[in-house]
């Protein structure tokens, strides 16, 4: 068990790192490759989609990825103005921020004990991926407007970029519903074996790890939007 733990530990993303901590030994590695999985959550109306954009053809869902006419991409072809590079970074500071003071995670705080209960910590993680959820889906979906003007390849490129959206978003939304069931488990552990002489110790370590994931949340939910801005500075 050590060494699967160590495993993930070295090839998975921060998250997955975190959250294998804080899991503890619960936490069973599949044993399907990558590729099996992402398989078998593409059906086969998921595969068509996809194949047409990797075409050029229309995507449902995919506004302004496909069809612009050479004169208006021209127009619009540019890289990522300060504007729009500034509006991705004005919004992951302000998620950033958010989950920083949020007064549930707030430490150090004294409460005790047998008053802990960990119903208010799952709304507020929830409340905070709802958040992150939301502002990410509003600039991806500018930036993937912004690509598709570019050029019919960019225009390819927006079009995956929406089914793959489509798809794996749902999947993402899924396990990522998850993560409170982890941090609860974890809750429960950091109670149990805390020192009765160090009351509320615990919970503030608690409270430290939940903003670590929370942090590492909005760093995953970002790369997307990462990928599209890189694609816009291409030359």
């Amino acid at each position: 068990m050590v060494q699967v733990s160590m495993r993930r530990s070295l090839t998975g993303s921060a998250l997955i790192r975190l959250l294998d901590r804080l899991a503890g030994p619960d936490v069973r590695e599949s044993g399907a490759s990558t590729s099996d999985r992402l398989s078998q959550w593409f059906s086969w109306t998921d595969a068509i989609s996809l194949s047409a954009a990797l075409d050029g053809l229309p995507v449902a869902g995919a506004t302004g990825a496909t069809g612009a006419t050479g004169a208006s991409r021209a127009s619009r072809a540019k890289a990522p103005s300060d504007a729009e590079e500034g509006e991705c970074q004005r919004v992951r500071s302000a998620l950033a921020k958010a989950i920083a003071e949020d007064s549930a995670f707030a430490t150090p705080q004294r409460a005790q004990d047998a008053e802990v209960d960990f119903s208010p910590y799952r709304q507020r993680y929830q409340a905070r991926q709802q958040a992150i959820e939301a502002g990410v889906g509003a600039l991806r979906g500018k930036l993937r407007s912004r690509l598709a003007a570019r050029s019919p390849a960019m225009a390819k490129l927006a079009a995956v970029d929406v089914v793959m959206e489509q798809v794996l978003g749902a999947r993402e939304r899924t396990l990522l519903s998850t993560v409170p069931k982890v941090l609860e488990k974890h809750f429960g552990r950091l109670r149990q074996d805390a020192d009765t002489g160090a009351s509320g110790a615990w919970l503030d370590i608690f409270r430290r790890d939940v903003r670590e994931v929370l942090l590492a949340e909005l760093d995953f939910r970002f790369q997307p939007v990462e990928g599209l801005l890189d694609a816009l500075r291409m030359k």
